[in-house]
């Protein structure tokens, strides 16, 4: 097994409805067309490159092939004299002859690495399409070196492989393997419920929700992940905690059986989102909603100016999202309700009806859901309808912009700050920019 640690190293057209309306049907009623073929998105290792910049004291290696330590380098744009916190062990063709024992390799891999680096305090062993081809049990590995390195250094893995699942989904495994180690809550009778955001978030919109937290009187609400791994929350029955990000189904799960419990919500794009899931944050820590609209006035009006500048570009617009990031559904409720763009169609890789009761509530009536993938029938709806934008992954929008319709990379929308107030009028000008380059290069 070869270390890559250098210097650094190392997935049927709907009419639109007419803006402003939303379904009363409940959501579980909604029809779903459900996709099962071709798929196109990127692995799970993808996560690292927006995880190894939020937690600063952690490091990631990747158990995998010379492919994967190129994909997590170009992803993450790193300069080769960087020193970023990830790496690539490589399986090479002595491990996969046999004629080396590839859990001695890990072991000698992961001891060199950590001599190197003694800043690292968690380690995350990350599996990969090869390691899980050749059965190597990384769980077991991550036991056997806890034993070696602890306390000094946690020892963690899961897997990144994009076999079976969508890119997001490398954070929710991520997170869910931290979820064991956070601590328990200190006092099983206390009056007040812990308030804790589940999510990967940059520093950046972490600090203005924290600091919107505390004009409401919620100076300790915490994050999951922390900037440090050695300061974890404390979970326990008296938690709440409100997801920022729609992807993290193992996460939650992992989390309501150490007690806590989810705060239902919509999330946090645009305005009418970023409200509301901070109401619903309140009010399951007994905060009042008028409170929270006093805490967020000026917020609010600066986005909604901000947006108001961006909607004539937007509106009446049609919109064909592929499955990619999971995000499709709140950024497609926002881009309706709030820019007033007319939805073709809506898919997503999964469909969590529970995790998204709120969200899909506010679409509107006939707009066609589809979940999973079948590449060349979606091709076929999407060349049908013709809308004006199409939002996908990178394998697809060189092709479609080369047949005449504009693209937008869906990758873009999780390596970009995109949640709350300060963000909102970004996120639309991710979507308007498109537009005016087509424009532009039509004149």
């Amino acid at each position: 097994m070869s270390p890559v640690i250098p210097i650094q190293s190392s997935p049927l057209t709907a009419p639109a409805a007419a803006a402003g309306h939303c379904s009363t049907a409940p959501a579980a009623a909604r029809p779903v067309l459900r996709e099962r073929g071709q798929r196109e998105v990127f692995c799970g290792l993808t996560g690292i490159i927006w995880l190894h910049r939020k937690i600063q004291d952690a490091f990631f290696l990747v158990v995998g092939s010379r492919t994967c330590a190129h994909l997590v380098q170009s992803a993450a744009g790193v300069m080769i004299f960087a020193e970023p916190r990830f790496a690539t062990a490589i399986i090479d063709d002595r491990d996969l002859a046999g004629l080396a024992d590839a859990n001695d390799e890990l072991d000698r891999v992961v001891t060199r690495l950590l001599e190197r680096r003694p800043d690292i305090k968690t380690l995350f062993l990350v599996g990969s399409c090869p390691s899980e081809v050749i059965k190597l049990d990384l769980s077991r590995a991550a036991q056997r070196l806890s034993q070696r390195f602890t306390p000094s250094v946690r020892i963690l893995n899961y897997s990144g492989s994009g076999i079976e699942t969508t890119f997001t989904q490398g954070e929710d495994a991520c997170l869910a393997s931290l979820v064991p180690c956070l601590p328990a809550a200190a006092s099983a009778d206390q009056p007040n419920a812990d308030l804790l955001v589940v999510g990967a978030l940059p520093d950046i919109v972490e600090d203005q929700f924290a600091r919107l937290f505390a004009a409401m009187g919620l100076p300790r609400v915490q994050f999951l992940p922390p900037r440090r791994s050695t300061e974890l929350p404390p979970i326990g029955p008296h938690t709440r905690f409100l997801m920022a990000q729609p992807f993290l189904a193992d996460t939650a799960r992992a989390l309501e059986d150490r007690g806590a419990r989810r705060v239902a919500a919509p999330f946090p794009f645009g305005v009418e989102g970023t409200t509301a899931w901070l109401k619903a944050g309140a009010a399951a820590v007994g905060v009042d909603a008028t409170v929270v609209d006093e805490a967020t006035a000026s917020a609010r009006q600066r986005a909604q100016a901000a947006l108001a500048k961006i909607k004539p570009a937007l509106q009446g617009r049609t919109l064909f999202f592929f499955p990619d990031s999971q995000l499709e559904v709140p950024l497609a409720r926002f881009l309706h309700r709030e820019l007033g763009m007319a939805l073709v169609e809506v898919g997503t890789p999964y469909l969590h009806r529970q995790h998204l009761e709120e969200e899909l509530a506010l679409l509107p009536p006939g707009v066609q859901l589809s979940e999973g993938q079948d590449v060349e029938r979606q091709l076929d709806r999407c060349r049908a309808a013709r809308p004006d934008i199409v939002v996908c992954g990178l394998g697809l929008a060189n092709p479609l912009e080369m047949e005449g319709m504009t693209t937008k990379w869906a990758i873009e929308l999780v390596f970009s700050p995109v949640h709350g107030y300060d963000q909102a009028a970004d996120l639309a000008q991710l979507f308007a920019r498109p537009l005016d380059r087509r424009q532009r290069l039509a004149a």
